[in-house]
């Protein structure tokens, strides 16, 4: 949905800030929408590794330097087409607004549990007329949709195998795979639990 909302094309540079599920499904998404230069934003190997298979050409830690820095760096100070913002907190749109381009798209996948305002500064918006956007919200559902997204899965185009780092098998381990969830293992990226009848 994240790649939706950003409105991708084919040959866009794009970044995506916050590699977990959320993000990962981001990279996979504009990957297939013909991204042309893929930067991914996160420092966790796992989910590293994982967006490099689904097509990252870039990746950038967030722990080896300011995310706005380096991403202007790689790009020569053009920076990029489009963001999708699938982690981080209120202070992320700023970075995002400030690695966009003129015409560009911020499109936010992130769920902002805390804080009070989202503040984006005049110059990063070109005083206003730098007709940047931004688009948000929960992913719609129902059965075509459904069907679509199956078709990718079904098709190869979309591999979901890896974002299933953790496999637990039947009702009692719901608690350890919720418990391993809490506790946000280095290589976690999704349990899943398999019930069978």
């Amino acid at each position: 949905h994240g790649a939706e909302l950003a409105s991708i094309e084919p040959g866009d540079v794009v970044a995506v800030i916050g590699i977990g599920p959320v993000g990962l499904m981001s990279v996979a998404s504009a990957s297939v929408l013909g991204a042309g230069r893929l930067f991914a934003v996160g420092s966790r190997p796992k989910c590293i590794e994982v967006a490099q298979e689904y097509g990252a050409t870039d990746i950038i830690n967030y722990r080896e330097g300011g995310i706005v820095e380096q991403i202007m760096e790689a790009t020569k100070g053009q920076g990029v087409n489009r963001v999708i913002v699938a982690g981080g907190d209120l202070d992320t749109f700023q970075q995002a607004f400030d690695i966009l381009k003129v015409g560009g798209r911020v499109a936010n996948v992130n769920y902002l549990g805390e804080g009070e305002n989202i503040k984006i500064s005049r110059e990063s918006t070109l005083v206003g007329m730098g007709h940047k956007q931004i688009n948000g919200g929960l992913m719609p559902g129902g059965r075509l949709r459904m069907e679509k997204l199956g078709a990718l899965v079904a098709s190869g185009r979309l591999d979901v195998h890896p974002l299933a780092t953790h496999i637990y098998h039947g009702w009692e381990e719901v608690e350890p795979a919720l418990l391993c969830m809490r506790e946000k293992r280095p290589d976690l990226i999704k349990p899943v639990v398999v019930l069978e009848e």
